[in-house]
């Protein structure tokens, strides 16, 4: 009854936090703030006010089960519920450092990174789609989701109105927000001649009054809706099954990250410098672009000799 309590309680927090952050990370947020109640319920501990021991226990049970960032970002959620529920944090101890730092070594080895799909790849990709609506609108998606270095969030959120064609026949849009622009300051972005020319194709077969660039599709009918984000997943790891005769990425290691990583290292090999390539991506950290680049298959010797 007591956990219960704490969940409503939560709940409530979490309410006035509506408005001021993204929906996400709200649901972020009371997420990990319910699995640390019902992991502290089992034992018969107290969950909040946030004590030292109790985080040290969860961090050292769950040590083999979650990554360290995983573990990481709930720690923060926790204590960010722990203030907004009134509470003193006393969870900034010697004891939960130490249990950070031996997490942090046991696991030894970064986040997975996803698989990227390069341009050559791509390209079979597009050509492989069938000559049906589904495959009219995925051969637009992959394109623009390729040349925007977007993320599946951020392509599904794309309206007609956002992306014009310049004088060249490329592409010029705004992504008007994302995970790390939670204030709408939007980003520019260029695209291709063959993504303009693939969106065209798609736009002319969409009806002009439904606003989402990528709207849902059923039984060969346009919906007024827009694409769900986890579609794109699916969408990227049935194309790549599509594609026959050439090496290719694990299908477990593609994600809806995997243009945006493949888009990422193909502007190393072509050889735009990193600044270049964060302005593309939207990158505001260093450290983030780097884990992109650091499986890019670029061979500096090719042409050294």
């Amino acid at each position: 009854m007591r956990h219960m309590t704490q969940k409503i309680m939560i709940k409530t927090c979490l309410g006035r936090l509506e408005g001021a952050y993204a929906p996400n990370t709200l649901r972020s947020y009371y997420a990990d703030a319910r699995w640390f109640v019902d992991w502290c319920d089992e034992r018969n501990l107290t969950a909040f006010p946030l004590g030292s021991n109790v985080l040290c226990a969860c961090i050292e049970w769950h040590q083999g089960n979650y990554t360290y960032a995983s573990l990481r970002r709930r720690i923060v959620s926790l204590r960010r519920i722990n203030t907004l529920l009134g509470y003193d944090d006393h969870s900034r101890t010697e004891d939960v450092y130490l249990a950070i730092r031996r997490l942090k070594r046991s696991i030894g080895r970064p986040p997975k990174q996803a698989a990227g799909i390069n341009e050559s790849l791509l390209s079979r990709m597009i050509a492989a789609q069938p000559s049906t609506l589904v495959g009219i609108r995925n051969r637009a998606l992959l394109s623009l989701g390729y040349d925007f270095l977007a993320r599946r969030s951020e392509l599904v959120a794309l309206r007609a109105r956002d992306v014009t064609q310049c004088p060249d026949g490329t592409l010029r849009g705004i992504i008007r927000r994302s995970k790390t622009d939670q204030f709408g300051q939007g980003r520019l972005v260029f695209g291709s001649t063959r993504s303009a020319k693939l969106l065209k194709t798609w736009l002319r077969h969409q009806p002009r009054h439904i606003e989402p660039l990528f709207c849902a599709v059923n039984s060969g009918t346009c919906l007024d809706r827009a694409l769900c984000d986890r579609s794109v997943n699916e969408i990227i790891k049935r194309s790549l099954l599509k594609v026959k005769g050439v090496a290719r990425p694990n299908y477990n290691d593609i994600s809806g990250h995997s243009l945006r990583v493949g888009a990422a290292q193909d502007l190393l090999i072509k050889g735009y410098d990193i600044g270049a390539i964060m302005r593309a991506g939207g990158w505001s950290d260093v450290t983030t672009v780097s884990r992109y680049l650091k499986y890019s298959e670029q061979n500096v010797w090719a042409e050294a000799y």
